[in-house]
Order: structure tokens, then sequence, then C-alpha cells
């Protein structure tokens, strides 16, 4: 049985605004004090991890055993399948340039890239794509709780919306007519792949947490 999460405040792992946001608007019907990791000064670790899960579980204990409080991370990216699973956890990296991060340069790198595979081929390569995330709930002495949701899109271009954040504006979710980056934040968190990590580990972790 999954550890239940009785403390009244939590350490939201991760120094990226939009996430933060996110994270932090699922929680709210808890009676949980969520503060950023960087608002603490904590350092945002190396991620070295082979897996979404590794790298989640790893940011999650950097901040849980420094701040001895409990700790949630997520760890999340983009995977397209006519590029074998790229970006994924590589999906930050994929938008970095000399002068910082920035996803309207990583998402033409994914069309080049898509461009590229399809001039070898003589039939359309696929445009299937999921946005994965893991999300690890850790505590101070070390103990781990971690799980993964998805979602199934395509992607489209050019580059649709400026809600959101990452690579929102070219990712289309299975059945739907709006990106990521077109819809509202309330539409996106009931569909996409964080708020289904999310479920699983309210269900798990949170049930018997005072809800607002």
């Amino acid at each position: 049985m999954a550890r239940r999460f009785s403390e009244d405040k939590l350490i939201v792992a991760s120094h990226n605004k939009g996430k933060l946001v996110e994270i932090a608007e699922l929680l709210t019907r808890f009676d949980v004090e969520t503060v950023g990791a960087d608002e603490l000064g904590l350092p945002e670790p190396e991620e070295t991890g082979k897996t979404f899960i590794a790298n989640a579980e790893l940011k999650a204990l950097a901040s849980a055993t420094k701040a001895g409080l409990p700790a949630l991370a997520d760890d999340s990216g983009l995977a397209v399948d006519a590029l074998d699973g790229a970006p994924g956890i590589y999906s930050a990296r994929w938008a970095q340039t000399p002068t910082g991060r920035d996803f309207d340069f990583g998402m033409h790198k994914i069309e080049m890239a898509i461009s590229q595979k399809q001039s070898g081929e003589t039939s359309p390569v696929p445009r299937t794509a999921r946005f994965v995330c893991a999300l690890s709930l850790a505590w101070p002495d070390g103990h781990v709780e971690s799980f993964e949701g998805t979602v199934e899109g395509t992607l489209v271009w050019p580059m649709r919306g400026k809600n959101g954040f990452g690579y929102d504006p070219i990712f289309l979710p299975l059945g739907g007519d709006l990106t990521f980056g077109e819809m509202a934040p309330e539409a996106k968190h009931a569909m996409s792949h964080r708020a289904d990590a999310f479920t699983q580990l309210v269900e798990a972790c949170f049930v018997d947490h005072i809800a607002r």
C-alpha cells in the first residue's frame, strides 16, 4: 500500500514556472500549502536518470532530504513516434540555446527532424506523439511514491496558441480540435498527462487528506 500524505506543507521541486502553476492548481482542492524549490533556495539537481520516473524521483528526493519536507517532483516530455520516442526525457534539452531555453526553437527543431525523416521515406511518416509525465512524492526519510501518466495525440504545424508552456502549441490531443496551446488551462488540466499522473497520485497518497 502506498504511503499516505498527511503533512500540511509540500515542496514543488521544480524551477519551471509553468509546471509550478499547473501543479499548484491541481493541489488547490487539498488543504496543503505548496512552496517552490526556488523559493527555498534549493538547487536543481542534474537529471541523470534514463527514464521519466528516475528523474522525477531524483529531483523529489533531492528537495525532500535537503529541506526536511515532503517534495513533489515532475519529469515530463514529448515522445514522437517518427523520431523513435525523441526528444523524450531530453525534451527540455532540445529547447536549449546558447542564450537559454527556447521552446519555439525546440518546436522548430522537432518539425525539422520530422521533415528530414520524411525525406527518406516514400509514404508519410506518422505524426503521432504523446506527452508523458512522471510524478514522484518523496519524504525526508527517503521513501518515495511514483506515478506515470500519458496523453496521446498528433503534432500540428505551424504552432497554434499561446497558452500553456513547452511544446503545448504543436500538440493536438486525440479527438480534439484545439492544441494544448489553444486550450483554456482548466480544459487542459482535465485531460493532460500531468492530470493523469496526478489522479493516480491522489488516489494512492491523498485519499485521506482533507479536501477543501
